[in-house]
């Protein structure tokens, strides 16, 4: 039985990634027909509850042409979101062999925010400045990645230094920073204990997500720390208000994974 209310949690990618980024105009529309009839006419009708169909859909594709590279990439993040990170992978590394220039990021983010292995996910986005400089995956910076994975790694130092160049740079570019870069800066100061320096930039975090609970908690540990119990403890307060109405950590990919340093309340 094919449960299509299931398809919007499905989160397939667009059409415009489903052909191979160094296929000729002919390979292309060849490989767009095999996707149209085996991902957006077949898979598509499945939710990742229903693994073995959807697979059967997508398997069917590969044999009219398995080096569609978006297809083993649909093969495999189902399984990401199912927590099946290492059996996923084996197909995203198959994604990435056909299609490193499209694909590479990607699993550089899987890696980073999904099966959580830093090292590797460093050395994918790594490459992926070699092939593309400091580009975009998932709306944030490959140096975004590459300073949340050195933090997660307990390498403070290096993460704040990253995410000190990757701020500024995004400030020259585009007038201003991403909240969640100058949380996770603070954050690299915070375990750092350089108290006041992480408070100007969880400040500065609030000040473009006003109810930023997880920024506020942080924010509010720093002034306990400086001996301002009472501003630490109204600010808790506040943020626990923040939290219960759903103010905090809004990546899009949150449905999926916890990000680092989500506060549990």
């Amino acid at each position: 039985m094919r449960l299509f209310y299931f398809y919007p949690i499905l989160l397939f990618s667009l059409k415009s990634n489903a052909q191979n980024s160094n296929a000729n105009p002919s390979q292309k529309e060849a490989q767009q027909k095999i996707v149209d009839e085996y991902v957006h006419n077949c898979a598509k009708n499945y939710s990742f509850y229903q693994m073995s169909e959807l697979q059967e859909c997508l398997d069917a594709g590969l044999k009219k042409d398995p080096t569609i590279a978006y297809l083993w990439q649909q093969k495999a993040m189902p399984l990401f979101k199912m927590k099946k990170y290492e059996a996923g992978m084996v197909f995203c590394n198959k994604a990435v062999e056909h299609d490193a220039q499209r694909w590479l990021s990607y699993r550089a983010f899987i890696k980073c925010i999904f099966a959580k292995t830093y090292r590797e996910a460093i050395v994918d986005f790594e490459k992926c400045k070699e092939m593309a400089g400091n580009s975009y995956e998932m709306d944030h910076t490959y140096n975004f990645y590459i300073a949340l994975s050195h933090l997660q790694l307990n390498e403070f130092v290096k993460a704040e230094e990253i995410f000190k160049t990757d701020i500024a740079e995004q400030i020259d570019s585009r007038g201003e920073a991403h909240f969640l870069d100058l949380f996770y800066y603070g954050i690299t100061l915070y375990e750092q204990k350089k108290w006041e320096e992480a408070i100007e930039e969880f400040e500065k975090a609030i000040a473009q997500y006003e109810s930023f609970s997880d920024a506020k908690v942080y924010k509010a540990f720093c002034l306990g720390r400086l001996g301002q119990e009472q501003g630490a403890n109204d600010l808790l307060l506040e943020a626990k208000t923040d939290a219960k109405n759903g103010y905090t950590i809004n990546e899009d990919n949150m449905i999926h994974e916890v990000y680092p340093y989500k506060v549990k309340w």
